[in-house]
């Protein structure tokens, strides 16, 4: 297990990843990317129990769906960095023939990713198929998903949510990132989920809510205490309020950010605020 001051130190660089791997493409979506970055850490090098010898069936392990396919540059860093491919192919992001595209992909077989993402309400009805397919399989792992709180705007969200409990798909923890902040503005004008964690209650599942989910130690403890839920008869979810643009300061909390990226200069401002803690891969 690695400490929290370990897992900052690795945040740190997945940051500057992604900020480098947007540039790099002139295109891509830091914000909610940026926002993500303690989960993921989290969830990779501290909780999933998984294997970089990557197979796509993941019997005996943890697997783990990118439903808001879009913040995949701050996946693509934490798999590169667990050793799942070499850090150096995240700066073919978005270029010609990568197997680093702009949304997640299997055509091209980058190692970790075992659904195309990218049609926004899909993923969950992914992690639950899988997460069924392991309960027949007497494969005790976990099922993890990410989505998006603007994608939760999406209907096929809703069925899954309703599936999920009646099934008993209790070897399932999904998280939504709730930045409040989507393409067009702020979910909360744009279409508000209004009490959203009394509807995921009354739907029957079992409902975390992290208030800061920018905080390593907090968002660590949460997947600890998902964890000990499953196993119980009910899916797992963790309400995580996150800031979008996290770690660079003009970006925090702008919808802007979603899908832009940074010029050259304002890349050497937010790598700037960022400490080199892994080495930066060569381009």
């Amino acid at each position: 297990m690695a400490s929290v001051e370990e897992l900052k130190r690795i945040a740190s660089q997945v940051r500057r990843d992604i900020i480098r791997m947007v540039n790099g493409a002139n295109s891509g979506h830091p914000g909610g990317s940026l926002g993500c970055t303690e989960y993921m850490v989290a969830l990779y090098f501290n909780q999933m129990k998984h294997n970089s010898n990557f197979t796509m069936d993941g019997i005996g392990e943890d697997i783990f769906f990118l439903s808001n396919g879009h913040i995949c540059p701050v996946w693509y860093s934490v798999l590169a960095h667990s050793g799942y491919f070499q850090p150096a192919e995240l700066g073919t992001f978005r270029k010609l023939n990568s197997r680093v595209q702009g949304h997640p992909a299997t055509a091209e077989h980058l190692p970790g990713i075992r659904s195309a993402a990218g049609s926004l309400g899909q993923g969950m009805s992914v992690a639950i198929g899988a997460a069924l397919a392991k309960k027949l399989n007497k494969d005790n792992s976990i099922v993890y998903t990410l989505h998006g709180d603007g994608e939760f705007q999406e209907g096929q969200i809703w069925e899954a949510l309703m599936f999920a409990p009646h099934h008993k798909v209790d070897n399932l923890i999904c998280t939504i990132d709730y930045n409040n902040k989507q393409i067009d503005g702020d979910v909360d004008k744009v279409l508000s989920h209004r009490n959203l964690k009394a509807k995921l209650t009354e739907f029957g599942w079992d409902v975390l809510e992290v208030l800061d989910g920018n905080d390593m130690a907090a968002v660590d403890a949460a997947l600890t205490d998902a964890q000990s839920r499953t196993g119980k008869g009910i899916p797992v979810f963790i309400m995580m309020h996150t800031v979008m643009g996290k770690g660079v300061d003009f970006m925090e909390n702008h919808h802007q950010w979603h899908g832009v990226a940074p010029n050259a200069e304002q890349t050497a401002a937010a790598l700037a605020q960022l400490p080199e803690t892994l080495g930066d891969y060569k381009v």
